[in-house]
């Protein structure tokens, strides 16, 4: 497969869609899905023998990957890049100073990944997902590495609303956690691949005991996507190494945000009084 040394220009809501379906595709459907994000609106120029030849395969295998992601055909695919690619902006930054390079770059997948929200993230399933926090008696927050820090954000809102929570640090006492709730529980996971073991693991000792299990991931299709009750979908892969994560976990974080906002008004007066109260707690802290 010829390398593309550029980023990819396809910053937009189709990028998103494909990107959270990643998982769903192997082998050469994959590397198609990667070719298509790699040139964007260069695809007007290609043809599908032109894709296939990128992808290192055939091009009924090009077509078949556009039907898996929803698409008729290439064809369709193609015209829909088009349309949304975002018009070049030049580059001003200087490629030669690392710092300039690296502000650009986090911006940008950052950007990426805000944008695409509101394709992968329905709002029936959001508000499905806070309806049952809303309706739990005691909420168990999971996540490790870079998404543990999503997790204690998560639970400082939750519990400014008067929700009852738990984000255990420790691996093994999470699992304990896990596998003491009960169906009048909920569990809130957080993973940008969604195959974090320990994570995944806890998830499915909450769902086996019939608690409500709401997941935070970047990937449509993941091991803790299948263990969860509702799933929200940001963040998705960008293609610079190292970013992915970054760029996931100010989605993710933005999902919580939209979580509270969900809860305040399913709560009411009760979350306004919990709201007032932790200002309170927030003003004495305060010189």
């Amino acid at each position: 497969m010829e390398e593309h040394s550029d980023f990819s220009p396809l910053e937009s809501q189709l990028a998103a869609h494909i990107r959270a379906r990643l998982g769903e595709l192997r082998g050469s459907e994959e590397r198609v899905a990667q070719v298509v994000l790699a040139r964007g609106a260069d695809l007007v120029g290609l043809s599908v023998s032109d894709v296939a030849e990128l992808a290192g395969t055939a091009p009924s295998s090009v077509v078949r990957a556009c039907q898996r992601l929803g698409f008729r055909g290439y064809q369709e695919l193609k015209i829909a890049a088009v349309r949304q690619a975002p018009a070049l902006v030049p580059d001003t930054s200087d490629v030669r100073d690392p710092a300039a390079r690296a502000l650009a770059d986090t911006v940008r997948a950052a950007r990426e990944a805000l944008d695409g929200i509101t394709t992968t993230l329905a709002v029936d399933g959001l508000r499905a997902a806070a309806e049952a926090l809303n309706a739990a008696d005691h909420v168990l927050l999971l996540g490790e590495g870079l998404s543990g820090a999503v997790v204690l954000d998560a639970a400082y809102r939750l519990r400014a609303l008067g929700l009852r929570t738990d984000a255990p640090a420790d691996p093994s006492t999470a699992q304990l956690a896990a596998a003491q709730l009960t169906s009048a529980s909920a569990c809130l996971a957080v993973s940008h691949t969604g195959a974090t073991r320990t994570v995944v693991d806890a998830a499915r000792h909450a769902r086996g005991n019939g608690a409500a299990v709401v997941a935070v991931t970047s990937y449509a299709r993941s091991p803790l996507a299948e263990a969860a009750t509702h799933t929200l979908v940001a963040g998705g892969q960008d293609l610079v190494f190292g970013l992915e994560t970054t760029a996931s976990r100010i989605a993710h974080l933005t999902v919580v945000d939209a979580l509270t906002l969900t809860l305040l008004a399913l709560r009411g007066e009760p979350a306004e009084q919990a709201l007032r109260r932790s200002a309170d707690v927030t003003a004495d802290q305060m010189y």
